[in-house]
């Protein structure tokens, strides 16, 4: 019986409350967002949003806790089990991830109490917060799922929620970057809806473990049509999940979002669909199916892409937060890069990159955020000498930027480090050479903001030290979520490890 089977038939018949976790959180969240609108006051709005998102968040840390003391289970939805009910299945993967999920989420409301009336309408903000929630209970759904399906529905309502978050400033341009998005999406969607119709017609099945048995068991001269169904998943996820050269709604988005949703959107809606498609690869099709394919070679190669040439783009721009943008089109570039490998490290590292990405990208368009709502500027340019009057967010700025540069000890060279010897692994050796120039293009980017940012002489006449500062309570989410992914390259052994024992290549 294989590792897939085993799995299934470890679903309790007596669950414990920790298994029903995964959908108590789904559900508080989604019952919690149409409640928003129906509250008026500031306080009210922000307390009930915060108060949902730490209930949500002790639960996922009671999961994953449960997880490394009992190990992966399964949880079936309804009167029917898999295959013909909707199953969850959460294991180590998925529990770090919805903790992640939650927690950035958390940081960022925690911010946005401070910010986000400054860049949207007062009456927009219960509105901001129910599309918020939404995302967020779709963005655990993927996660969890375990039915083909029932993750292309989760992906379609984090769609039109993330559509909702940039729209919300309600400005000609995130208007633009709105439809974009959703009309780059929704061509996604019909081809990943395209790709479980190929996969349902080969196996008869939706859930993900059924289907991968299936495929095993018939897939003599089916070969084209499964090599088909493969790319539309990866086309269709591709560009939900901003793979180089499918990007191309990404900077325009990230950029003209309030900055909460900026890092909403770089930090967690770009992730989800990633996660989606490695669960594609590794348990529906399985690594006997996907070895005989070129598709990771293909991967591997758009990762290649992705990290120079968003580095490349990232180093044009003038505009703090679409070089910022153009970043993440980088960094995603090295979790594809990651994936192509088509070893066990490389999928380790793609998600612990995830993790060191989400907390590092959050603080980065945080900081970012504020300091273009405390000088009103936007071009980089025009912060030379900030450190003067904002030294702490530059600080905060600067050891998320080294990160992304890959400084030792912080989880960005952990994850290149990682990389490397993955590719040494298989015998790529010429792939050091692109992780190095990615590497020093990232340090060609991030490294004259921070020096002109604290040694900007030409801006430094009539700034006053600390007259543009905000107070402790607005940064201290930035500087939790710094401290944490500092911690994160710290006690990158222990986070490798427990995700290792989550990994199945099929």
């Amino acid at each position: 019986m294989t590792q897939t089977l085993t799995l299934i038939s470890h679903t309790n018949t007596s669950t414990n409350f920790i298994e029903l976790v995964p959908l108590l959180s789904i559900m508080l969240l989604m019952m919690s967002a149409f409640v928003m609108p129906l509250l008026k006051k500031k306080h009210h709005i922000y307390g009930g949003a915060i108060g949902v998102l730490g209930l949500t968040g002790i639960l996922q840390l009671l999961n994953v806790l449960h997880i490394n003391r009992s190990g992966a289970y399964t949880f079936d939805i309804g009167h029917f089990p898999a295959p013909f009910g909707i199953m969850l299945k959460i294991g180590e993967v998925e529990s770090i991830i919805g903790l992640l999920f939650v927690f950035v989420n958390l940081m960022i409301v925690w911010y946005a109490y401070f910010s986000l009336e400054k860049e949207i309408k007062e009456n927009r903000v219960s509105f901001f917060h129910t599309l918020n929630l939404l995302l967020l209970a779709s963005l655990l759904g993927i996660v969890y799922t375990n039915d083909i399906f029932n993750g292309f529905v989760f992906l379609e309502v984090s769609t039109l929620a993330a559509c909702g978050i940039i729209v919300v400033k309600d400005k000609k341009t995130n208007i633009k970057a709105g439809i974009k998005y959703l009309i780059l999406s929704s061509l996604g969607s019909g081809l990943v809806l395209m790709g479980i119709a190929f996969v349902y017609s080969l196996s008869g099945h939706l859930s993900m473990s059924y289907i991968h048995e299936a495929l095993l068991e018939n897939m003599a001269g089916k070969h084209n049509t499964i090599l088909i169904s493969i790319i539309l998943f990866t086309i269709g996820l591709g560009i939900k999940g901003a793979m180089f050269p499918l990007h191309i709604w990404l900077p325009d988005a990230h950029a003209s979002a309030p900055s909460p949703s900026s890092a909403i959107l770089s930090a967690l809606v770009i992730k989800a669909p990633i996660l989606f498609l490695i669960k594609i690869y590794y348990v529906v099709f399985g690594m006997a199916i996907i070895g005989e394919t070129v598709i990771l070679d293909l991967v591997l190669l758009f990762g290649v892409l992705g990290m120079i040439f968003g580095s490349l783009f990232a180093r044009s721009q003038t505009e703090l937060k679409r070089m910022i943008a153009y970043s993440s089109v980088a960094q995603m570039g090295y979790i594809f890069f990651a994936i192509g490998l088509g070893n066990k490290l490389g999928l380790i590292m793609a998600v612990y990159h995830i993790i060191a990405h989400a907390l590092t990208k959050s603080s980065l368009f945080l900081a970012a955020g504020s300091f273009i709502e405390q000088t009103g500027f936007k071009t980089i340019d025009e912060f030379k000498g900030i450190g003067k009057e904002m030294p702490v967010t530059l600080g905060i700025f600067t050891i998320s930027a080294l990160s992304m540069i890959g400084i030792p000890v912080l989880p960005g060279f952990i994850s290149k480090w990682n990389l490397a010897m993955a590719a040494i692994e298989i015998d790529k050796i010429y792939l050091l050479i692109i992780l190095l120039v990615s590497s020093l293009l990232n340090a060609g980017y991030y490294f004259p903001i921070i020096i002109n940012g604290y040694f900007g002489e030409d801006n430094l006449d009539g700034k006053i030290f600390r007259s543009k500062s905000k107070p402790v309570k607005t940064l201290l989410p930035l500087m939790i979520l710094t401290i944490l992914m500092v911690l994160a390259g710290f006690f990158s052994g222990s986070i490798i490890t427990f995700i290792e024992r989550g990994i199945y290549l099929g």
